[in-house]
């Protein structure tokens, strides 16, 4: 089955878009920063409530790629794209559990800060801005060049210059947005966007479930059949069955997200915003509870991509499986599809769309305060808020433009291998950064800087040996084979080497710096953990 809309259909959803852009551009416009003042726009005054900044954090969660890319699994590889979906809730939770409370104690704008809060100074804030934008670009690249690929497969359309358009177009969208909004326009593109995604998911899982006499077990049956390879379908090991070691792989995959998804500074970036220690656990909660909802969503939806038209048929829609969701959107309508379920489609696809808009957009403003408030403000004893302000609007062009050329150059090619990127880079550098910072004592900059650029440095020499980029029909270069690290992550070395790291640069640092680093922290302490001190600029 292929996704052919009627000629109607692909106008409702090109009206739908142009109305989507138009309006939240303009809420962009209206609730963005209308004065020179950096709290408001790198934090929007701390005054969204628990529930709107527990959405935004939902909303910056979720992106494009676990929409269409963690479904695509799921249709494909059943019972592993499940594991690989909770794994994603299971990712926040660790970060609301142990890391959200200190980082926001500890944190003001960005995840230099945070760093810098016990030890000062450029390198490290260089450093972070560094492992930030290395971490964030190729998820942007990603989502970026997947836009124009998902807009020809909405409305029809198959010219490369359309779909050239298509992403320059939106990319342009996503700068203004971060741009002009700060951080309290783009949480509220995110609202919006987490709203919208839920309520046509959910009403869709509803159908799913009501083509199976609301019977769980009769549609994963179903969909065991109609994939192809059976009772497999429902058991681990379909999504690594021609890896070397199929069962390792899968672990370290899964340990890698639950690690580095959840730590990615556009999602931490929002920790920051709390008012309160007890609004950023309420916040957390309702983040929680949000991802978890749509990981349920999503694998009844790609459980019934799966059952309604097979397994095969999604993946000659798309090797990768990345129009599933769209797929079995569409497929519970059956042939005889009524005004109304065009309508609802059409709500599914503009959710699809706000989607791809708002997560490169928190990715660029994550980048932009990073560059501006990190790199460029920290060189000057007093920066003007109005000049930082213009530094941050700059830099996400500076960041957007680039990365909008580079991802029309590489929008026909398999990009899974950045994805990974981002997720090893969050889990083999940033959290171990963090957890170091936030809870051990004696840790010093030595350890701090070895962390950051020992793991990004480890991730970034791996990666090029493992199954993703070379030595499979499905890797980036399927022609190639310079494969030297059977894994499709590197997390398996790379995560104990990054803690390993700091423990070595601490320990090289020798006791007598350890030991200031001792009575520093302590000082600060009960300020960290339980916020019994109120931050200071």
């Amino acid at each position: 089955m292929t996704l052919q809309l009627s000629g109607s259909a692909q106008t409702m959803s090109l009206m739908a878009f142009t109305a989507v852009a138009t309006v939240t551009l303009l809420l962009c416009v209206m609730t963005g920063p209308d004065r020179d003042d950096l709290d408001e726009f790198y934090t929007g005054y701390s005054s969204l409530s628990s529930l709107r900044n527990g959405l935004a954090i939902a909303g910056d969660y979720i992106s494009a790629a676990t929409v269409l890319g963690t479904g695509g699994v799921i249709a494909l590889c059943g019972y592993d794209g499940v594991v690989l979906a909770m794994s994603t809730a299971l990712s926040l939770m660790l970060l609301m559990f142990l890391l959200a409370e200190p980082l926001r104690n500890a944190g003001r704008f960005t995840m230099g800060d945070v760093l810098a809060r016990r030890m000062p100074g450029r390198s490290v804030r260089i450093t972070a801005c560094a492992v930030t934008i290395a971490a964030l670009v190729p998820l942007m690249l990603v989502q970026l060049a997947g836009t124009g690929q998902l807009m020809a497969f909405i409305l029809g359309f198959s010219g490369d210059s359309l779909k050239t358009g298509c992403l320059i177009g939106l990319g342009v969208l996503m700068i203004s947005y971060a741009a002009i909004g700060g951080m309290k326009g783009t949480a509220l593109i995110q609202i919006l966007k987490i709203v919208m995604l839920l309520g046509s998911g959910a009403v869709i899982a509803v159908l799913v479930l009501r083509r199976f006499d609301w019977d769980p077990s009769a549609l994963f049956d179903a969909a065991a059949r109609q994939s192809g390879v059976g009772p497999a379908f429902l058991h681990s090991g379909l999504e690594f069955a021609g890896a070397a070691n199929p069962r390792l792989d899968m672990i370290t995959a899964e340990l890698t997200i639950v690690m580095g998804g959840a730590v990615l500074p556009h999602i931490t970036m929002r920790t920051y915003t709390a008012s309160s220690a007890r609004q950023v656990r309420r916040s957390m909660t309702w983040a929680v509870s949000s991802v978890t909802l749509f990981v349920l969503v999503m694998t009844v939806v790609g459980f019934g991509a799966t059952a309604l038209i097979g397994r095969t048929a999604i993946a000659q829609a798309d090797p990768q499986g990345n129009t599933a969701y769209l797929l079995g959107s569409r497929a519970v309508f059956g042939t005889d599809v009524s005004a109304a379920e065009t309508f609802l489609f059409t709500a599914v696809t503009t959710a699809l769309f706000l989607t791809l808009l708002a997560s490169v957009a928190g990715m660029i403003l994550a980048c932009a305060n990073s560059l501006a408030h990190d790199l460029f403000a920290a060189r000057a004893q007093e920066m003007p808020a109005r000049r930082e302000m213009t530094l941050a609007r700059v830099s996400a062009l500076a960041v957007g433009v680039p990365t909008i050329l580079l991802a029309t150059l590489v929008q026909h090619r398999n990009l899974q291998p950045l994805v990974t990127v981002s997720f090893c880079l969050g889990a083999s550098a940033i959290a171990p950064a963090l957890t170091y910072s936030l809870f051990w004592r004696r840790y010093t900059r030595t350890g701090l800087m070895c962390t950051l650029i020992g793991g990004t440095l480890a991730v970034l020499l791996l990666m090029p040996g493992t199954n993703l980029v070379s030595g499979s029909p499905s890797a980036l270069f399927p022609g190639a084979d310079f494969n030297f690290f059977p894994f499709t992550t590197t997390g398996l070395v790379t995560i104990p080497l990054g803690y390993l790291f700091g423990w070595l640069g601490t320990l090289l640092s020798g006791r007598e710096k350890a030991d200031e680093q001792r009575r520093q922290y302590e000082a600060v302490e009960g300020w960290i953990l339980a916020g019994a001190v109120r931050r200071q600029n």
